[in-house]
């Protein structure tokens, strides 16, 4: 495997807070792009060792992206379209790390939306200090679980003891601090809690030979009498949509929306690795001359401007939502749920259609893995399930959430 290289980090933490917001965001833009190119340099090979992520997290670690991509708050974190902007350009260099750190951001805010705003901040300054790694897999009260297993939280003297198992999409075995929810065997009452990594009782079974994403580090987590203490309970996960806090109703879309980023990213690398290999001479005919050439980059380039311009659009309402906080207004949610819902069709329809046609662009065997990646990514999202929850919210009015089956 290629050396690890140190890619600049956003800032020295010890000097964010004499730094303007508008500062940190250029220099954490920065550092996304220097690591994205970073990532480019080995991503065919890496691709196909498809090994866990323990290089691309410690290149992560050194460009100080866990840390810098927290919830935003005095001299630290960043706002949802920064955070966003960030995951869709590493996740053009790789998509597996991009939906690694797009996990991660998402998990990142889950202080906000189970905790108090007391344990929320200290449990984000903390994540800043520690520049700790979030990966995890809580279920919407309407998902059904098909792995066979479930979480159970049994009460005792000084907190709970959590056994099962429960599939996680990336870093299980890399990450600081792993969100997942559980039923309490005494109440019946769903709890997220954050599990640190390599706490006693937990053990990982690497999910390998995954068509895409294989860089992602997949896996499912296994954990016997795992302790958890009273602060690492973050708070209760209602039992239905309708009695739901509005900001806690963000959690499953929002974790949606940053992954059309990724899917975008995807589709954005693919297409320029094809271009990039077409300026090279792989063509018969040199792009200039080639008018069939001009129609097909320009149908993928204007799918691609078609998905951005509708998952920007959720972005900048979700970023709305989510700056609002605890005082959203109930009705908003279902809003956001469904533009969502709207941005992961028309993401994945650009998606898939970029990543295929570009096979056909280039002769180069490498640019599958940007389909493969696609694929994995769009698998649990199927358009036609996401259309007709759209036009049901449509139909029967803004009060009704889009249906929500996604982990």
């Amino acid at each position: 495997m290629t050396p690890t290289r140190t890619a600049p980090g956003p800032a020295d933490h010890r000097s964010d807070d004499y730094r303007s917001d508008d500062d940190r965001r250029r220099a954490l833009l920065r550092t996304a792009r220097d690591v994205a190119d970073d990532l480019a340099a080995d991503a065919i090979a890496r691709d196909q060792a498809g090994k866990p992520p323990t290089d691309e997290t410690a290149r992560l670690r050194e460009a100080g992206l866990p840390a810098a991509l927290t919830p935003p708050g005095p001299g630290r974190g960043a706002d949802w379209r920064t955070g966003c902007a960030v995951i869709r350009e590493v996740a053009a260099a790789d998509g597996s790390v991009g939906e690694l750190l797009a996990r991660h951001y998402v998990h990142a805010w889950s202080g906000r939306f189970y905790a108090d705003h007391e344990h929320a901040t200290a449990l984000e300054e903390e994540s800043v200090r520690e520049r700790w790694l979030w990966t995890g897999a809580v279920r919407t009260p309407s998902h059904h679980d098909t792995g066979g297993s479930d979480l159970t939280l049994r009460p005792r003297p000084t907190g709970y003891v959590l056994s099962g198992r429960r599939c996680v999409d990336t870093a299980v075995a890399a990450a600081d601090q792993i969100v997942v929810d559980a039923v309490c065997a005494a109440t019946g009452d769903v709890l997220v809690v954050r599990i640190p990594a390599e706490v006693r009782g937990a053990t990982v079974e690497p999910d390998h030979d995954r068509l895409g994403q294989r860089v992602a580090g997949a896996g499912r987590l296994v954990l016997d009498r795992v302790a958890v203490a009273p602060a690492q309970v973050l708070g209760r996960r209602p039992h239905d949509e309708e009695s739901t806090a509005p900001l806690t109703a963000l959690a499953e879309p929002a974790l949606r929306l940053a992954l059309c980023h990724v899917g975008l990213g995807v589709a954005e690398g693919a297409l320029t690795e094809a271009r990039d290999l077409s300026r090279g001479g792989h063509a018969q005919r040199m792009p200039g001359e080639d008018a069939d050439l001009f129609l097909t980059y320009g149908e993928l380039a204007s799918a691609i401007q078609t998905g951005t311009a509708v998952v920007d659009r959720a972005t900048e309402v979700m970023a709305r939502a989510l700056a609002t906080g605890a005082h959203l207004d109930a009705e908003v949610p279902a809003g956001v749920a469904a533009l969502v819902a709207t941005a992961e069709a028309v993401m994945s329809e650009a998606a898939l259609h970029v990543t295929a046609r570009v096979l056909e662009l280039a002769d180069a065997p490498s640019l599958d893995r940007f389909w493969r990646n696609a694929r994995v990514l769009t698998a649990n999202r199927p358009v036609a399930q996401r259309l007709r929850s759209i036009g049901e919210h449509y139909l029967n009015g803004p009060h009704r959430a889009v249906a929500a089956d996604f982990h």
